[in-house]
């Protein structure tokens, strides 16, 4: 068994590689089970999400504790277990972290792939966490990105991450005014924690490709109703899209949305069951819940480069 630390998970996990070890796999056989949700104590949450396929099984665990922050420790802790199906045994352990947060980022890219309009050269980002960097690199890797806004609501964090992406050779400029930022761009990804629109349909210029990746409970949402509502909409899932989409969740209670309306999914776009963008003015929405299938996907590529 090899042991891969984050370090290790992203030297041999680049953003373009993930994306197609993601289209292969929503091409794939890949089962994934509800995943598990167990509360082992007054500050610890243990999530376990297993998948499997004829060769590989996999199982991400992840424990979100609560009190971590006092002790200097992240909240979040990741790891993910391979096994070789032929024989059970575990092949690998890999830093679970690392995995998410480049999958979860090539998911967007590899949709934006198939939604977005090719030419695609200014993009927004809407939130400065952990996650925004991968989301700039791996919509990079698809299209030509050259100019990136970073908006947050904590500008200090937004100005420290335009500075780091600007050494990879990015025009980025962190902002406060997001209206004038979406209004320029092709490609705007949300990425945050909000319970309140940020982003107005109004906004939106022809053409546009909106990424929503934050936003993960029904309670939640990055973007008002119109914004669903001009869109032709895309999921990763349809049964995550349906328990935890809250922008589409909301803007269907709104009567802005029907859920019937939906154009497509990861398997329908990878499987070419529907042809994604339409026209060069169309507007396109893509919401990801997120599917242990892109853990497996891109934990078997990682080992296989690795070994």
């Amino acid at each position: 068994m090899i042991v891969l630390s984050a370090a290790d998970v992203a030297r041999y996990a680049p953003y373009r590689n993930i994306v197609e070890a993601l289209r292969e796999g929503f091409r794939a056989e890949i089962e994934t089970p509800v995943r598990h949700h167990h509360e082992t104590s007054h500050a610890a949450t243990l999530l376990l999400m297993p998948a499997w396929s004829k060769q590989w099984t996999g199982l991400k665990t992840v424990v979100v504790k609560t009190d971590n922050a006092a002790l200097g420790f992240p909240t979040v802790q990741a790891s993910y277990l391979l096994i070789d199906n032929a024989t059970g045994a575990t092949v690998a352990m890999m830093d679970g972290t690392e995995i998410t947060r480049r999958r979860t980022a090539a998911a967007s890219a590899l949709a934006a792939d198939y939604l977005s309009v090719k030419d695609a050269a200014a993009m927004t980002l809407v939130g400065a966490g952990a996650l925004g960097a991968h989301f700039v690199r791996a919509h990079a890797s698809v299209r030509p990105i050259r100019r990136v806004f970073i908006f947050s609501r904590t500008h200090a964090k937004a100005e420290a991450l335009a500075a780091e992406l600007a050494k990879d050779g990015f025009e980025v400029k962190a902002v406060t005014d997001l209206e004038t930022a979406v209004r320029q761009s092709d490609i705007v990804t949300c990425v945050t924690t909000s319970t309140a629109p940020i982003v107005k349909g109004a906004w939106l210029k022809p053409g546009a490709h909106v990424d929503l990746a934050g936003a993960f409970k029904p309670t939640m949402r990055e973007t008002d109703g119109d914004v669903v509502a001009r869109s032709s909409v895309y999921v990763d899932t349809r049964d995550g899209a349906l328990a935890e989409a809250g922008d589409l969740l909301q803007a269907r209670d709104e009567g802005k949305f029907d859920f019937a309306n939906i154009k497509g999914d990861l398997f329908d776009l990878c499987r070419g069951r529907v042809p994604g963008r339409l026209a060069a003015d169309e507007i396109t929405l893509f919401k990801s819940a997120g599917t242990a299938i892109e853990d497996l996907a891109t934990a078997i590529m990682v080992y296989q480069k690795a070994a």
